[in-house]
């Protein structure tokens, strides 16, 4: 049977079973959702390495980069919340406090030349989640979920940039990185959808303040149009005046939750438009039959191994932003279901015949959807996200600090010791003196040299 007849018919996608369909997937039965997710992450996990011996702990193997394994653990975070399988909360838990690095901020050393704000944000988005669905916490004397997320959060909040396409993100940290000169949208996404995140399990203004500042800039800067598509990036060199039109899943559904969010905490029309105009901006990643797919590089069969990952966030913030944006609901729950049911049928290949595949659609005369020769941890992740989120309606909403999270925070970290990440540390009469000395010595070195070249 068609899936494209069923939905027109506005029949239950829940019965939909697909003639190429290797695992076994019933939308109408959790167990079934449960086992489907077992399944696919299982194949996911088989790439990954870190927890052998002479291995990096949350590290993938090439051509996987840092980003990815915080993707992967982020939804091993989304695997435990909806399943209650804890078979890979230690491998998940021991990969984000060894990633978190020596000041716990999400800045390791084995990384730190290379990172961006956007790999940075995901692995604090991964622990983020943690806090909210209240994953087991990390041993005494560890840092909290909710202490990493803040530390990301206020490291990247540093780096706010004025002095080019007046504010944002860039895409790179450091300058020698190719993409400094970038200021994208993910990267801001990140900061944004952790701000308001952070505000509404905190109770604190500071992040929602924040929040806006980054909305703000989104808007103002052109990356995001007046019907809330969301473009990809735009360069400084030309003050951000010409962006990248390109269309991502990732960076609507990161907007998509954080506004969602906002709403949940202050109630305003305006963020109730906002979440549903970046709702329906949406659409552009769907096929006519619900169906998701990433329209910039999926029709062409051109994307490459990060774009493989990007179907994975939208699915996890559509059906997060259900729980904080309950008018969502209905709205998303059909394009979830349908896209679970293709991307079951997808996982159909390689030697295990669950492997799981890119594309969630068929060109086709009878619209089949089968394996289409591709794999990989993204493909995987995709499936598991797409499959997963159909249990949102059966787990609780966020949890907050007022409301059951036991996370443990700290709102200084990350931030040199200052809580407020938008003021300059304070200079003392210490740091004076200090630099005095510093620069008495500093003269007398270049003196000596003077004097010895001279002799």
């Amino acid at each position: 049977m068609r899936t494209t007849s069923l939905i027109s018919l506005g029949l239950s996608i829940a019965s939909l079973a697909l003639p190429s369909q290797a695992i076994e997937l019933d939308l109408s039965n959790e167990a079934s959702i449960k086992s489907a997710a077992s399944t696919v992450t299982y194949g996911m996990m088989k790439y990954y390495h870190g927890n052998e011996t002479g291995q990096t702990i949350g590290l993938l193997p090439w051509p996987y980069y840092w980003w990815h394994a915080g993707a992967m653990f982020g939804s091993l975070v989304d695997y435990w919340y909806y399943t209650g399988d804890t078979s890979y909360n230690e491998a998940t838990t021991n990969a984000m406090i060894f990633q978190a690095g020596p000041t716990a901020d999400y800045m390791p050393e084995n990384q730190t030349k290379s990172e961006g704000n956007d790999d940075q944000a995901f692995w604090g988005m991964a622990a983020m989640s943690a806090a909210e669905v209240n994953f087991p916490n990390p041993a005494k004397g560890k840092p909290g979920w909710l202490a990493l997320a803040q530390a990301t959060f206020n490291s990247q909040a540093l780096r706010w940039d004025t002095k080019t396409c007046g504010g944002g993100l860039r895409w790179q940290i450091f300058t020698f990185n190719n993409g400094y000169n970038y200021k994208n949208s993910i990267s801001n996404g990140g900061l944004f959808n952790l701000g308001a995140r952070l505000a509404m399990y905190t109770g604190n203004t500071t992040y929602s303040d924040w929040a806006v500042k980054v909305w703000d800039w989104i808007e103002g800067s052109g990356l995001m149009t007046d019907d809330y598509y969301v473009y990809d990036g735009s360069d400084t060199t030309t003050n951000c005046t010409d962006p990248s039109k390109i269309q991502w899943t990732y960076n609507a559904g990161i907007f998509l939750l954080g506004a969602a969010t906002m709403w949940n905490i202050t109630g305003e029309q305006l963020w109730r438009d906002r979440t549903m105009g970046l709702w329906n901006a949406t659409h552009v990643f769907f096929r006519d039959d619900k169906v998701m797919y990433e329209v910039a590089c999926e029709p062409g069969g051109n994307c490459n191994v990060d774009q493989h990952f990007f179907k994975a966030y939208l699915a996890r913030w559509m059906a997060a932003s259900t729980k904080v944006a309950p008018f969502l609901s209905d709205l998303v729950a059909p394009y979830l279901a349908a896209s679970a049911m293709a991307a079951a049928a997808s996982c159909s290949g390689g030697t295990d015949g669950v492997t799981c595949g890119t594309k969630w659609f068929s060109n086709t005369s009878d619209l089949t959807v089968t394996w289409d020769n591709t794999w990989g941890v993204g493909q995987q992740l995709c499936a598991l996200e797409a499959i997963q989120s159909n249990l949102i309606t059966k787990v609780q909403g966020p949890l907050t600090n007022k409301t059951g999270g036991t996370s443990q925070g700290d709102d200084s970290a990350g931030s040199g010791g200052d809580s407020d990440p938008t003021k300059m540390k304070k200079i003392t009469d210490a740091d004076k003196a200090g630099a005095v000395i510093l620069t008495i010595l500093v003269l007398a070195g270049w003196v000596g040299a003077m004097f010895w070249l001279i002799i």
